[in-house]
């Protein structure tokens, strides 16, 4: 037995031991059992410290070995045995260093690789997520009366995207991309990212930015006799790895140089590019009808102004002072579902019939475009070509990373009052599986889609009535994965109903283009400061950037970020530039943070809402 007095001892001596960091032996105690030997190894590493096994021998060669309380001695947990002589227990002591010696070289390859390969940002994404990730689910059932009119309402608000850009692209690459290929993408993609992402609340989408590389793409191809499909696989398997390694990198932690000075040109430019896209649908209309009768033109535009006008209304009836809160927030949830069915309903109606309002142009059946396999041949291209694709991949990454952590920086804002925490690098390994999947099928790429994600916020916000202020306000927000998951499931289902969607006027989804890229202009304020520059100071309000800068600073704040949307706007709209547009959107961080702090003080980008990150 070890008496008392010796325990002690052996304790003070142990952590002796690990302080110096050592290995030591100690053959001897005095005023103990006949203890022999300990050894203890102790590894530093990153400023943690890891207790290995530790040995304690004792025992004498006619008297069995004993085990030493592990209640007692948590951290000599070993089964003790008789020792020898002398030379033996060196030789023991010499193949239990040597044997520890191994594992811990062998744990300290492992978490080396571990730690190259995966950062610990995208670590602390994972398990903040996962702590969560049940009540993503929970969340949603639980308040199941929010959840149903959300998931009607962003049915209607992704499925149009889907639709208007598949027509788009069915134009642009000769019906190699169509209707049929964005609705399977989006429905496919969206279930799965609503798995796998870290922000759920974030929405992946088809876009025009998206759609305007993959006609630069196209027209590549064309031009230089290459076929399309195998190109199109093999950069959209680089960008996933691109993708992927950056996230796993923790590159997500680098949005943060992307101020609001980007953000809010980047969120113009979606924002005109949806209502381009709806005045456009209208446009062709007066181009293509008879010059002597332009009533089918007219009346299209009077079906998207109203779609466009009501939708408008009802969705922000919520916050207006008739009825209770039980019928506001009714209208406000089931009103745009509401408006888009009446308004297809009326073009059904048969004076409307007479005038032959254009709709949907969809496949009578489930089939991909020119009848094509559903898996891209990866050979068809040689080993060189494959290389080459990783350029082009660099681009579209570039534009990837920008549009995806923009998107999902907006949701996370203060603003929207979210409480679970946000996963940058998660999301970019999600979206990175999600584009390996599309390509490897020759599907359309999806990003992150700063409307329907800032929709989706608001569908799920719960408000209340602020009687200090007299007005509504945004009170919780239910955060889960069920409203993204089924939004997109309805849409996988729809494809099951194509002829459905052929009663569907082009009109009413040039109206719910208008809404969406009108709602996101709201809060904008860079949009805001254009007219603002000619309003009296003294109606502006007291922390206004022209009271505080003076109008000449903040004009010319105002300028700079027209002049990079004009060029945004230019290099999309350009053919022979649309492939490089990707990295104009990160040359707008470079002009933020190297060209703007020559000619702004600190304070002046402060006043302005636009502080340099730390």
């Amino acid at each position: 037995m070890i008496s008392r007095n010796g325990g002690q001892q052996i304790q003070i001596c142990t952590l002796l031991l690990i302080l110096a960091g050592a290995v030591h032996d100690c053959n001897s105690f005095s005023n103990s059992a006949p203890l022999r030997q300990l050894n203890l190894h102790v590894y530093h590493r990153q400023r943690r410290i890891e207790y290995r096994k530790p040995v304690l021998k004792y025992g004498t060669n006619s008297r069995p070995g004993k085990m030493i309380s592990q209640r007692k001695y948590p951290r000599l947990t070993e089964y003790l045995r008789p020792i020898g002589s002398t030379q033996e227990q060196k030789g023991s002591a010499t193949s239990l260093e040597n044997a520890s010696d191994a594992e811990a070289a062998s744990s300290i390859r492992k978490r080396s690789v571990l730690e190259l390969v995966v950062s610990q940002d995208f670590r602390d994404d994972f398990r903040n997520r996962r702590k969560v990730y049940a009540s993503d689910w929970t969340d949603g059932f639980k308040n199941i009366k929010k959840c149903v009119p959300a998931i009607l309402f962003l049915y209607f608000a992704c499925l149009a995207p889907a639709v208007s850009f598949g027509t788009i692209s069915s134009l642009i690459t000769h019906d190699t991309l169509g209707i049929v290929e964005y609705m399977l993408s989006t429905s496919l993609s969206g279930m799965a990212y609503s798995l796998l992402c870290g922000q759920p609340m974030a929405f992946i989408a088809p876009t025009g930015l998206t759609l305007a590389f993959i006609s630069g793409l196209y027209r590549f191809c064309t031009l230089n006799s290459l076929p399309f499909f195998p190109i199109y696989s093999w950069v959209g398997i680089w960008t996933s790895g691109y993708f992927i390694a950056l996230g796993l990198g923790g590159a997500g932690s680098l949005i943060r140089y992307c101020t609001r000075f980007t953000d809010e040109v980047f969120n113009a430019l979606l924002s005109v590019n949806f209502i381009y896209e709806a005045l456009r649908s209208l446009r062709r209309n007066f181009i293509e009808a008879d010059p002597s009768n332009l009533t089918m033109p007219f009346v299209s535009l009077s079906i998207a102004f109203c779609t466009w006008f009501f939708t408008t209304r009802t969705a922000a009836f919520e916050y207006s002072r008739y009825f209770n809160q039980k019928v506001r927030t009714f209208v406000k949830d089931f009103g745009p579902v509401s408006v888009f069915v009446i308004m297809s309903l009326v073009n059904m109606l048969r004076a409307v019939q007479k005038v032959g309002v254009k709709t949907l142009a969809v496949p009578k059946s489930f089939e991909l475009s020119q009848g094509r396999p559903f898996w891209i041949s990866l050979n068809a291209i040689p080993t060189s070509m494959k290389l080459f694709c990783a350029f082009p991949a660099i681009l579209l990454c570039t534009l990837f990373f920008m549009d995806q952590n923009i998107s999902v920086r907006v949701v996370n804002k203060s603003e929207s009052n979210l409480k679970k925490p946000p996963a940058y690098n998660l999301d970019m390994v999600a979206l990175g599986l999600v584009t390996l999947g599309l390509s490897f099928a020759g599907l359309p790429w999806m990003c992150g889609a700063t409307v329907q994600s800032l929709n989706h916020v608001r569908a799920m916000t719960n408000v209340r009535f602020n009687k200090d202020t007299g007005e509504t306000e945004g009170a919780s927000v239910t955060e889960t994965r069920l409203t993204g998951f089924m939004v997109h499931f309805l849409i996988f289902a729809t494809l099951r109903l194509l002829n459905v969607l052929s009663f569907v006027p082009i009109p009413v989804v040039s109206g719910v283009f208008m809404f969406l890229g009108c709602k996101l202009m709201s809060g904008n304020s860079f949009l805001s400061r254009i007219l603002e520059v000619f309003v009296q100071k003294a109606r502006l309000p007291p922390d206004h950037p022209i009271r505080n800068i003076g109008r000449r600073k903040t004009a010319a704040f105002t300028a700079v970020q027209i002049c990079c949307l004009s060029g945004l706007w230019a290099f999309k709209q350009n053919n022979n530039t649309a492939i490089f547009f990707p990295s104009v959107i990160g040359f707008l961080m470079v002009i933020r943070t190297f060209m703007l702090s020559k000619f702004f003080t600190e304070k002046e980008l402060t006043a302005l809402g636009d502080p340099t990150p730390a």
